[in-house]
């Protein structure tokens, strides 16, 4: 009995909100430009984040592995902006399940 509760009570922990995760996403640039910016913001959020890239760019061919940490959620925002000032956006990624390859086809047109 005293084995059942204690697994009740773990069972009860684990599913309350607020546990916070480590996350990563592996951005890929094949935009045929260098990229200057990448902001990555929780979904929940109504404001970027600061520019991960900082004083560095993701030339064209290279990938880029971000570090997410202290989050409950794996859904973020991310938006890139090349060398030109074109922007690409992707709402609601699930970080946890994918990476992102950006190409031109994934330029921002009405941004």
């Amino acid at each position: 009995m005293r084995l059942r509760g204690w697994l009740a009570l773990a069972a009860l922990l684990w599913c309350l909100p607020g546990w916070a995760a480590d996350y990563y996403i592996k951005i890929t640039n094949n935009t045929g430009y260098a990229i200057y910016y990448i902001y990555v913001s929780p979904q929940s959020s109504d404001e970027w984040e600061e520019d991960v890239l900082g004083a560095d760019i993701l030339p064209d061919g290279e990938t880029l592995r971000v570090n997410l940490n202290g989050y409950d959620s794996p859904y973020f925002d991310v938006k890139l902006v090349d060398e030109d000032g074109d922007s690409y956006t992707f709402m609601g990624v699930n970080v946890a399940r994918r990476d992102l390859t950006v190409t031109l086809d994934d330029l921002d047109w009405g941004y």
